[in-house]
């Protein structure tokens, strides 16, 4: 792994960290912005949703339903 996919990979671990403490906090200004023009994995995306679900925030259940899926 090169330097840059390093940080990469640190930078992408990171956003994904911030999503999920924005979701459980129920914070939907920040869920947009951090969903804004990102794709993910399908299992981050149902662990994400999975939380989202406990807090019962449909606002952020729906920003995460809308999410593209990476194949």
């Amino acid at each position: 792994m090169t330097s840059e996919q390093t940080k990469q990979a640190s930078r992408s671990f990171m956003h994904y960290e911030a999503l999920k403490t924005a979701i459980a906090n129920n914070e939907v200004a920040l869920v947009k912005q951090l969903l804004a023009n990102h794709s993910m994995q399908p299992l981050e995306k149902s662990y994400l949703l999975d939380l989202a679900k406990l807090n019962s925030n449909r606002e952020i259940i729906a920003l995460l339903q809308a999410v593209t899926v990476q194949q």
